[in-house]
Parts: C-alpha cells; sequence; structure tokens
C-alpha cells in the first residue's frame, strides 16, 4: 500500500506510549519481550503441529491453524515497534510508518473477526448437520473461505485508510497511545470532515456487531443441538471443542466491543491503553494456551512435534 503525504505541517508523529520512569521502561520491555516470543511460540508451535500431523488435517484444524498464523501476523504489526518505542528518547513514528502500522492492525483485526465467524460456522455444521457435514464444508470451499478472510480483510479498511492518510494534519504530532490508533489520529486532523469519521466508524463497527450476532446465533443453535445429544461422552466431546472457540470470541469482541462499541469520550486514555494492550497483545498469547489445553488431539500433536525436535536437536548436538 503506498501512502503520500500532502500535509505539509507534519512528517512524522510521536508516540507516547506508556509514560514512566526509565526502570519501569525497562521491567515493561522485558515483560512484552516475554509476552511477545512466548505468543510466537505458542501459536507457531500450533501451525507446525498441524502442518506436521497427518490426522490434523481436517477442515477444523486447518481454519485453527491459519488462524494461529493469523495471531503472529497480528501481534507483529504493533509489538516490535512498541518495543522499539519503550526505549527510544524520541518515540518519533514516520507518516508512513504510522498509517502502516494502522493500515495492518485494523486489516488483521477485521481478519481475525472473519475467522471468528467461520470458525463458529465450520462448528455449527459439524455438531448440527453432521450429516452433510462432509459434502457442505468440502476442502474447495474450506480453502475458499481462509482466501476469502484474507482478501476480505485486506480489502475492508483500504480505501478509508488511504483517505485519512490524504488529509491535511495540523498541530501537535502527539499520539497519547503506544500505536496508531484512529482516534488520536483523526483528532490531530485540522479540518474535521464528518463523513469520513462516521465511514469509519460504521466499517469498524460492522464486522464486529454482524459476525457477533452471527457467532451468538451459531453457537445457540450449536447448544441446542448439544443439549439433545443423549450420550454424556458426547456432550461433554461438544462442549470441549466448542468451549474452546467460545473462550477465544468472548476474550476477543469483549474488548474490542468495550474499546469500539461505546463512544471514544467514555473511557480516559489509561484506559485505552489497557483495552488495546489486552486484545492486541494477551489475546493471542492466551488462545494457544486455550486450544491445546481443552483438546486433546493438539496436546497430542504439540507432544509429537516436540518429541520430534528433541530427536533432531540431539542428532545435531550428536554430530557435533
Amino acid at each position: 500500500m503506498k501512502i503520500f503525504n500532502n500535509s505539509s505541517t507534519i512528517t512524522g508523529f510521536i508516540l507516547l506510549g506508556f509514560p514512566c520512569p526509565r526502570e519501569k521502561q525497562v521491567l515493561l520491555f522485558v515483560l512484552l519481550s516475554v509476552v511477545y516470543l512466548l505468543t510466537l511460540m505458542g501459536n507457531g508451535s500450533i501451525v507446525c503441529a498441524v502442518r506436521w500431523d497427518q490426522r490434523l488435517h481436517t477442515r477444523m484444524y486447518i481454519l485453527l491453524a491459519n488462524f494461529s498464523f493469523l495471531e503472529i501476523c497480528y501481534v507483529t504489526s504493533t509489538v516490535p515497534n512498541m518495543l522499539a518505542n519503550i526505549l527510544s528518547d524520541t518515540k518519533v513514528i514516520s507518516f508512513s510508518g504510522c498509517f502502516l502500522q494502522f493500515y495492518f492492525f485494523f486489516s488483521f483485526g477485521s481478519t481475525e473477526c472473519f475467522f471468528l465467524a467461520i470458525m463458529a460456522f465450520d462448528r455449527y455444521l459439524a455438531i448440527c448437520r453432521p450429516l452433510h457435514y462432509p459434502t457442505i464444508m468440502t476442502g474447495r470451499l474450506c480453502t475458499n473461505l481462509v482466501i476469502a478472510c484474507w482478501v476480505l480483510g485486506f480489502l475492508w479498511y483500504l480505501i478509508p485508510i488511504i483517505i485519512i492518510s490524504q488529509m491535511p494534519f495540523c498541530g501537535s504530532r502527539i499520539i497519547d497511545h503506544f500505536l496508531c490508533d484512529p482516534g488520536p489520529l483523526l483528532a490531530l486532523i485540522c479540518k474535521k470532515d464528518p463523513v469520513v469519521e462516521l465511514v469509519f466508524s460504521m466499517l469498524s463497527l460492522l464486522p464486529l456487531i454482524v459476525f457477533f450476532l452471527f457467532i451468538m446465533m451459531s453457537y445457540a443453535l450449536v447448544l441446542r443441538a448439544v443439549l439433545n445429544v443423549p450420550s454424556a461422552a458426547g456432550k461433554r466431546k461438544a462442549f470441549s471443542t466448542c468451549g474452546s472457540h467460545m473462550a477465544v470470541v468472548s476474550l476477543f469482541y469483549g474488548s474490542v466491543l468495550v474499546m469500539y462499541g461505546s463512544p471514544a469520550s467514555e473511557h480516559d486514555t489509561g484506559m485505552q491503553k489497557i483495552v488495546t494492550l489486552f486484545y492486541s497483545v494477551v489475546t493471542p498469547l492466551l488462545n494457544p494456551v486455550i486450544y491445546s489445553l481443552r483438546n486433546k488431539d493438539i496436546k497430542k500433536a504439540l507432544q509429537k512435534f516436540l518429541g520430534i525436535q528433541k530427536v533432531l536437536n540431539n542428532k545435531n548436538l550428536g554430530k557435533l
């Protein structure tokens, strides 16, 4: 995405991040670095486990692997810059860098909304329409849905962000946040454009509300079907499979709806940072833990994958 800066007054922004004494900034840097590495390892392990274990080459786990890869991309769009900003004395981000981060962060976020909806649809078909599941959720449909999630996610905000980047910015360059969020950015525009702000707000809320209702409706039907299952073991298996997904949906949508589903004036700056930090950094860390702890197939595949890695490492050490 090529972004041109037509503003003659602002060539970059200052991300305040988390203003605190140097000692606390170093501690925050270490903490976020550990969280980032654990997120990469957790989600990367799921991707590798699904890739190398033939038993996991099913629709559900293919979607899960794509979702885990998405989480890696999602945290990478913000955390490396956040870490560099913590140790920086100037805390400056270029105009293009700010809008590229803006674009990728929201594109990955909207892609996550699409993926969560597709995963809910997959579970609905598997539990409520088990006899028709193989004929409906074919490999081709699964592939097309995955491609559609990525393409739509990256097209959703493209035009509005390009339009916002062309608007004149003036006055203070300071963004009291750790990333280029739309609220602080729109506040720096010289001449307010209610139409642009309205369009962006609608684009932000539309996938959140529509897909959240779709997911809730899917799981209401799933719950009704599960309650009709005569076998207690069958109920536990269904609840275990869907419970992980519902936990992830609750974490993501709960925090995002708090942030973007209510007027920005209701949140102070500190609360905005905490909520954004939760759904952009903490949630991707928790997702692989939730999926692996409640899924025996994933745990077995991870054990098998880690076992293979140990064997390879031992062989390499032996050669040395």
